[in-house]
């Protein structure tokens, strides 16, 4: 019995471990994301100095950085479960993930529109310069 606790207090410290790694990973690619996004925007901005600034490309470079971190966050929600001592936790737990699982889908769902909104631009302003 001694050993089945002592890897139980093993486990717990290899899962806070990776939990906190997880969510270091989500941390770092949002402000990846939020480095790329204004990489972008001051590229954009340089070569379509005349043209509509196309935030909806902005948006889904961002989203998708922002999409890869919840996965991370929920990630980390999981592991945080498999040695969750109290039904209370696991309960705080479940709706945290059930939470991220929202957002996430939702701001997939933004992202299509958001692409193909980006899109039918792209399509709009190459036939305007063929045009000329």
């Amino acid at each position: 019995m001694e050993v089945v606790h002592h890897l139980q207090g093993n486990l717990e410290i290899i899962v806070s471990f990776l939990e906190v790694v997880l969510e270091a990973v989500a941390a770092f690619c949002i402000v990846l994301g939020l480095l790329v996004s204004i990489k972008l925007s001051v590229n954009l901005r340089r070569r379509r100095s005349t043209i509509q600034f196309p935030l909806g490309r902005l948006r889904l470079t961002f989203g998708r950085w922002l999409a890869l971190a919840l996965e991370f966050q929920l990630g980390a929600d999981v592991l945080a479960t498999t040695v969750a001592p109290t039904f209370e936790a696991l309960g705080k737990l479940g709706a945290i993930a059930i939470i991220r699982t929202f957002l996430n889908y939702f701001l997939n769902k933004e992202l299509i529109e958001v692409f193909e909104m980006q899109k039918r631009f792209d399509e709009d302003e190459t036939d305007l310069s063929n045009s000329n």
